[in-house]
C-alpha cells in the first residue's frame, strides 16, 4: 500500500478550502458634528449630518478585523465685531458611510475687513442660517439619498421679516420660517432600543426678543439681547450652536455639538465584536425582536470583529 504524505492527510483548512467567520451584518446611526452660530445677530449652526440603515434600510457587512470610527468634531461660533466666521462640523465616518458636517451660520458684516461676507449661511449636512435677508446654507451637501439633511431657515416676508439670525436646519425639517427664529428639528433613532432625537439645528438669535429655540436633537437656543456668548450644541447629538447677540451686537456664536456613531450588532453576533478606546462602550439593550449589541462611539475609535 503507498504511503500517504502528511500534507494529503491534512484538514481541509490546511488547503485553505475555508472562508473563516462569517461577515456580520449591522445597522447604523452616524451623526457628523455641527455648524458654530453666528456672531452680533448671528443665525444658528446647521446641524450635523444624519446617515442611518434602522430600520429597514441596507445594512453594512463588516469582516473580520478592525474598522475605524470617526466623530466629527462640532465647529466654532463667530465672533463679532473681530468679524471671525463661524465654521462648519466636520464629518463623522464609519465603513463606506460618511456624514457631513452642519454648515456654519452667517453673522454680522457691517464693518471691516469686508462687508457683506459674512451673513450667508454655509452649506452642510444641514444648512447654517442667515441674517437679515441673506441666502441660508444648503443642507444635503453634498447630496445623498435619502437626504441627510436640511437647508436653514429662509427669511421670512413682509411683516414677519427680522433683522435677527435665522434658524439652522435640522434633520428632520428645514430652519424656522415664519419668524420665530427656531432651529429645525432633528429625527428621532431608536436604534438603541428607545427613540431618541438628534441633529437638531441651531436657533437665531434675538434682536429685542428672545433667541430662537433650538431644534429637538441638541440644538442650542439662540442668544437674546444683552447675552454675549450664545449657547453651544449638545455634545454628541450633532445640534447647531445657537446664534450670538451680545450688547451692541457683539456677540459670540455657540459652537456646534459633537458627532455620534451607534452600531447595532445582532445578539448572535454580539460576542464578536469590541470597541476601543474604553471610552466609548457596548451594550446590550432590550429591542422588539430581542436583545442586540449596542456599541456607541462617542470618540474616535475602532470597531474590531474577531
Amino acid at each position: 500500500m503507498p504511503i500517504l504524505s502528511s500534507r494529503g492527510a491534512g484538514s481541509a483548512k490546511g488547503f485553505g478550502l475555508t472562508s473563516g467567520a462569517k461577515p456580520i451584518e449591522v445597522d447604523y446611526l452616524v451623526v457628523a458634528g455641527a455648524g458654530g452660530g453666528g456672531g452680533g445677530r448671528g443665525g444658528g449652526g446647521g446641524a450635523g449630518g444624519y446617515r442611518t440603515s434602522f430600520p429597514g434600510g441596507t445594512k453594512i457587512s463588516l469582516t473580520t478585523g478592525p474598522t475605524s470610527i470617526t466623530i466629527g468634531a462640532g465647529g466654532s461660533g463667530g465672533i463679532y465685531p473681530s468679524q471671525t466666521e463661524a465654521t462648519n462640523g466636520t464629518n463623522s465616518v464609519f465603513s463606506t458611510i460618511t456624514s457631513a458636517g452642519g454648515g456654519g451660520a452667517g453673522g454680522e458684516d457691517t464693518g471691516p475687513p469686508t462687508p457683506g461676507t459674512y451673513d450667508k449661511g454655509k452649506d452642510g449636512g444641514s444648512g447654517g442660517g442667515g441674517i437679515n435677508s441673506a441666502n441660508p446654507g444648503n443642507g444635503n451637501t453634498p447630496p445623498v439619498s435619502p437626504p441627510q439633511g436640511n437647508p436653514g431657515g429662509p427669511q421670512p416676508s413682509g411683516c414677519q421679516a427680522t433683522s435677527s439670525g435665522l434658524g439652522g436646519g435640522g434633520a428632520g425639517e428645514a430652519g424656522n420660517t415664519d419668524g420665530a427664529r427656531a432651529g429645525g428639528d432633528g429625527s428621532a433613532s431608536s436604534i438603541t432600543g428607545s427613540p431618541v432625537f438628534y441633529a437638531g439645528g441651531g436657533g437665531g438669535s434675538g434682536n429685542g426678543v428672545a433667541g430662537g429655540a433650538g431644534g429637538d436633537g441638541g440644538g442650542a437656543s439662540g442668544a437674546p439681547d444683552g447675552q454675549a456668548t450664545a449657547d453651544s450644541g449638545t455634545v454628541n447629538t450633532g445640534g447647531g450652536g445657537g446664534g450670538g447677540r451680545g450688547t451692541g451686537n457683539r456677540g459670540v456664536g455657540g459652537g456646534g455639538g459633537s458627532g455620534i456613531v451607534i452600531i447595532r450588532v445582532p445578539s448572535t453576533c454580539s460576542p464578536r465584536v469590541s470597541v476601543s478606546p474604553p471610552t466609548n462602550t457596548k451594550t446590550t439593550s432590550p429591542a422588539p425582536d430581542g436583545s442586540a449589541g449596542i456599541c456607541t462611539f462617542t470618540v474616535s475609535g475602532t470597531l474590531t470583529v474577531s
